[in-house]
C-alpha cells in the first residue's frame, strides 16, 4: 500500500515553528533564571533578617539580666516569642554555653541539647549556617551573649528553608504568569509577521523557492526578448541580458531611475506611464524595439513590468518590402502605359503615318535610356542605382520628375563592405519618398501652407550622390513646401508627420541608421524653396576602388 506523499511544510510554516520554538526556550530560559535568581536572593534576605535578629537578642541588656537569675527561661521564653512573632523568623533560641535550651517555640524543646554547631559562637565570632533541627532544615545565625567580657550564652536564629521555598514559590506563581503572557504575546506576534510571510511566499516552502529561484534565472537569461522590472519608485529591480542590449544600457543599471538613463523622452515617457502600453514602437540611438507595458498593482501601485522587442530587422524588411511593392506598381503602371503607347504606335503605323510611329516611339525610348545611362554611369554602385531607378520610376508615375544632379559620382567599389547596403537603401529610399510627396503635394496644393501662394510648373526631386575625400555624400532636394523653421528639430523624431497619426517613421529611421554608422544628417531650405536633407557618411581610407588600385600597383 502506497502513502500520498505529504507536502512539505511552507517556509513561513517552519519559520513559526522555529520561532515559537524559540520564544518558548527564551521565556523558559529567563523563567528559569528568575526562579533561581529569586531564590538565591529570598535565601540572602532571610540570612541577613536572622542575623539582625540574633545580634539585636544578643545586645539586649534585658537578656543578660535575665541569664543572671536562678530561672532565665521565665523571663527569656515570652521575649523570645515576642521577637520571633515581630521578625516573621521560625525561631529564637537562647542557651547556656554548654547548649542548654533556655527558650524554644516548643516549650516542650526547653531544657534539651541544642541541635547545630556553637564551637565558633564559643569563641566569639557571629557565623551562619544551613541546618536540619527539630524543625527541619533552616537557615540560622549563632552568635555570642558576652557580659562583661565573657560569653554567658548563645543566641540561634533562624527560618526554615520551606517558608523559604514557600516565598519562592508564591513569587514563581505571578513569574508564571508573566511567563505565560510574554509567551503568548510572542506567539501571537510570530503568527502576524509568519502570516505576512506566508501571503508573500504564496505558502511555498524553502525547497520550491530555491527552484523557483533557478527557474527565473535559467528563463531570465535564455529569454531572447528583453524584459523589464521597475519598482514603485520607478527605478530599475530587474533587466535581463537582452533588454539590456536594446536599450543599450551598460551593466550595473538596477537600482538607478529610468529618468536617469538619458533613454529618447518618448521611450522613457513610455516606460514612466501609469497606463498599459501594448505594442508601441519607439526608437533608440540604434535600434527599432516594440515595448509592452503592465502595471502591477496589489492594493498599492508595485511596479511595472515591460517586455521589449527587437524590430529594427522586421522595420528595415517592411521598408524593402513596401519598395518593391512600389516597384511592382510601377512597373505595372508602366506595362499599361507602354501598352497604351505601343497601341498608338500600331495606329500611326495603320493610318499611313510610319514616320510619326517611329519618332513617337523613340522619343520616348530616348527619355527612358537616358535616365537610364545617366544613373547607370554616375552611381557604379549596384544597390544604389537599382534604387534610383525604382524611385525614378516610381516618382514620374506620380508626376515628380527625378533628376541625378550632374556632379553624382560614385564608382563601383568605392563603398566598403563595413556600409550595410541596407542602411544605405533606407537612407535614400526614405529621403526620395518624403521629397516625391512634398513636391507631388506643393504641384497639387495639397497639405501646402496657406501662405505660400505659388506653384512649381512641375514636381521635381533632385539627388546627388558623391564618394570621395573620405566620405559618402547623399543630399536629396525638393521643390515642395518646405519645412516650418520651428519644425527643423522635431522633423527626425518618431511619429512627426504632416500627414497625420501612424506616420513619421522614415525620418526617424534615416537619422538612427545614420547614426549607427557614424554620420551626419542635416536639414536645409533648398534652391528651389523646399526641403533639403544632407547625409554625410565616414569612409574608412583605403577602401573601395582606392584600395583596389593600391593593391595592383603593389
Amino acid at each position: 500500500m502506497r502513502f500520498p506523499r505529504t507536502r512539505p511544510r511552507s517556509l513561513a510554516g517552519q519559520l513559526f515553528a522555529m520561532q515559537v520554538v524559540l520564544v518558548a526556550a527564551v521565556v523558559a530560559g529567563c523563567a528559569f533564571f528568575a526562579y533561581v535568581s529569586g531564590r538565591g536572593q529570598a535565601e540572602e534576605t532571610a540570612a541577613r533578617q536572622v542575623r539582625a535578629a540574633a545580634l539585636a537578642v544578643a545586645g539586649s541588656p534585658s537578656v543578660r539580666e535575665a541569664i543572671r537569675t536562678p530561672d532565665p527561661s521565665a523571663a527569656l521564653q515570652p521575649y523570645a516569642e515576642q521577637v520571633r512573632r515581630d521578625t516573621g523568623i521560625t525561631f529564637v533560641t537562647i542557651m547556656d554555653p554548654h547548649r542548654v535550651r533556655w527558650t524554644h517555640p516548643d516549650r516542650d524543646r526547653i531544657g534539651e541539647t541544642f541541635l547545630g554547631h556553637t564551637a565558633r559562637a564559643l569563641r566569639g565570632e557571629t557565623f551562619s549556617e544551613t541546618y536540619t533541627g527539630t524543625l527541619g532544615p533552616s537557615i540560622r545565625v549563632v552568635t555570642p551573649i558576652r557580659d562583661g567580657g565573657r560569653i554567658v550564652g548563645l543566641v540561634s536564629a533562624g527560618i526554615t528553608v520551606e517558608r523559604v521555598s514557600s516565598q519562592v514559590r508564591a513569587q514563581l506563581g505571578a513569574l508564571g504568569l508573566a511567563a505565560g503572557a510574554a509567551l503568548a504575546l510572542g506567539g501571537i506576534g510570530t503568527y502576524v509577521i509568519n502570516a505576512r510571510l506566508r501571503r508573500h511566499t504564496h505558502g511555498m516552502n524553502a525547497a520550491e523557492l530555491s527552484r523557483m529561484h533557478d527557474y527565473h534565472e535559467a528563463t531570465l537569461h535564455a529569454v531572447r526578448e528583453g524584459l523589464l522590472m521597475l519598482d514603485g519608485r520607478r527605478r530599475i529591480a530587474l533587466i535581463n541580458d537582452a533588454g539590456r542590449e536594446l536599450l543599450g544600457l551598460a551593466p550595473g543599471t538596477v537600482g538607478r531611475r529610468v529618468a536617469e538613463l538619458e533613454l529618447p523622452a518618448p521611450l522613457t515617457g513610455a516606460l514612466l506611464a501609469s497606463e498599459e502600453r501594448i505594442d508601441e514602437v519607439h526608437l533608440t540611438a540604434d535600434r527599432v524595439i516594440v515595448v509592452n507595458t503592465r502595471p502591477v498593482v496589489g492594493g498599492e501601485r508595485r511596479g511595472t513590468v515591460v517586455t521589449l522587442r527587437d524590430h529594427t530587422e522586421l522595420q528595415a524588411l517592411s521598408g524593402e518590402l513596401d519598395s518593391e511593392r512600389g516597384f511592382t506598381q510601377a512597373l505595372r503602371s508602366q506595362a499599361h502605359e507602354a501598352a497604351n503607347r505601343l497601341h498608338a504606335v500600331v495606329s500611326l503605323i495603320e493610318l499611313g503615318r510610319e514616320r510619326e510611329a517611329v519618332g513617337f516611339a523613340t522619343a520616348e525610348l530616348e527619355l527612358a535610356q537616358a535616365l537610364t545611362d545617366r544613373v547607370v554611369g554616375a552611381v557604379g554602385e549596384p544597390v544604389l542605382a537599382a534604387l534610383l531607378l525604382g524611385k525614378a520610376a516610381q516618382a514620374n508615375e506620380r508626376g515628380v520628375e527625378l533628376v541625378l544632379a550632374d556632379d553624382s559620382l560614385i564608382d563601383d567599389g568605392a563603398l566598403p563592405g563595413t556600409l550595410p547596403q541596407r542602411d544605405l537603401v533606407t537612407v535614400l529610399g526614405n529621403l526620395i519618398d518624403n521629397a516625391v510627396d512634398a513636391a507631388s503635394e506643393a504641384v497639387t496644393g495639397v497639405g501646402v501652407p496657406a501662405q505660400r501662394t505659388g506653384r512649381p510648373a512641375r514636381a521635381r526631386v533632385t539627388v546627388t550622390a558623391l564618394a570621395g575625400d573620405g566620405e559618402l555624400l547623399l543630399r536629396v532636394a525638393d521643390n515642395g513646401a518646405g519645412v516650418e523653421p520651428a519644425d527643423a528639430a522635431q522633423v527626425f523624431r518618431s511619429g512627426w508627420s504632416t500627414h497625420g497619426a501612424g506616420r513619421g517613421l522614415g525620418l526617424a529611421l534615416v537619422r538612427q541608421a545614420v547614426h549607427r554608422n557614424g554620420g551626419t544628417v542635416s536639414l536645409e531650405q533648398g534652391p528651389d524653396g523646399g526641403a533639403e536633407f544632407t547625409v554625410r557618411l565616414p569612409l574608412p581610407r583605403g577602401s573601395g576602388a582606392q584600395k583596389e588600385q593600391q593593391e595592383g600597383i603593389l
